[in-house]
């Protein structure tokens, strides 16, 4: 009997008709570079949370705050023992907000400003675009490097030759400075959609021109029927970054709007803020009884004011995301 167990345990078949005892499994021995990879990744994992949840705590910090003080009255305000949540939350805020900057005539102006320069850059910039990167002619890079070399430039420094250059038009007090940019390719950081369009229009395959160009197609329809209907995630892109630079935008309107009734959202906003600080260094007792030097009303301007777009984006983040990855910025 000895012998069979020592024939089984030695990997020799046991003979017909003997019972044999199953071999018992050797334990897992867990190497100390298993564990230590394995309290590596776990305090990696961690370290990554913390850090992930520091920037989202700094970069959600303002909106938070800003939420939770539009909606305490004055009272609160003035109570230190109050941080963050009301107790006896109002709206009052808002109505009082609404109609000092009056905001649906300023959220109107806003909305078609920023509608005609989504239209215009991003006509023009798939144009343009398309044309930095598919045809071959003379002089084509040193162009893209001049456009480069716009980008570079802040707008500061145009803002005087602006002025002379509009008010020579008869354009101030007008749209049109900041409508019309924008379909010439020079709108709000517009060398930037041009550069985001050449580079979406690079990685497409050449073959695709090529097959359309055999079958007889023309240029302008090669670009219209295939290269633009491929470039979607680009033009989502663009429309949105076009919509928060020109709806944040108050240099260039500021510049060349100067009646009070045709200021767009963002001047209204700027507007109130330089008056809330004007009244908490000079007439404070004043206008403390009025409410309008609450912090209260000036968070629920600012609500108010980037409300538009917290609404564009909660609808469109998830197409914008996959977007981002499909137009080579993250290159």
């Amino acid at each position: 009997m000895s012998a069979t167990v020592n024939e089984t345990a030695a990997g020799l078949p046991a003979p017909s008709g003997v019972e044999t005892s199953p071999a018992r499994p050797r334990p897992r021995r867990i190497s100390r570079y298993r564990l230590r990879r394995n309290a590596t990744r776990v305090l990696g994992k961690i370290l990554l949370w913390v850090v992930l949840i520091n920037f989202t705590y700094v970069f959600l910090f303002p909106l938070i705050y800003m939420m939770a003080t539009s909606v305490k009255t004055l009272t609160e305000i003035n109570n230190p023992s109050i941080v963050w949540i009301s107790r006896e939350p109002s709206l009052q805020a808002f109505q009082f907000a609404s109609s000092i900057i009056d905001y649906f005539r300023g959220l109107w102006i806003s909305t078609f400003v920023s509608a005609a320069a989504v239209l215009g850059q991003t006509c023009v910039g798939a144009m343009v675009g398309y044309g930095f990167a598919r045809p071959r002619f003379p002089g084509r890079e040193f162009l893209f490097w001049v456009l480069l070399f716009t980008i570079i430039v802040p707008l500061p420094t145009l803002a005087v030759p602006l002025y002379l250059f509009y008010s020579k038009l008869n354009l101030i007090n007008t749209f049109m400075p900041l409508i019309l940019p924008p379909f010439l390719g020079w709108g709000v950081r517009g060398g930037m959609i041009l550069i985001v369009f050449r580079q979406f229009f690079r990685g497409l395959p050449s073959e695709l021109e090529d097959a359309a160009y055999v079958d007889g197609a023309s240029p302008f329809r090669v670009f219209w029927q295939i290269m633009l209907s491929l470039a979607k995630p680009a033009i989502l892109v663009v429309m949105l970054f076009t919509l928060v630079w020109t709806w944040n935008d108050t240099l260039l309107p500021g510049l060349v709007i100067n009646d009070t009734a045709a200021y767009t959202l963002g001047q209204r906003m700027e507007n109130y803020a330089q008056l809330f600080t004007q009244a908490r260094h000079s007439s404070a007792k004043t206008w403390s009884t009025s409410g309008e030097i609450g912090e209260n009303v000036l968070m629920s301007v600012t609500l108010l004011g980037i409300l538009p777009l917290l609404i564009v984006y909660i609808f469109t983040q998830r197409y914008f995301t996959q977007s981002i990855d499909r137009t080579g910025l993250v290159e």
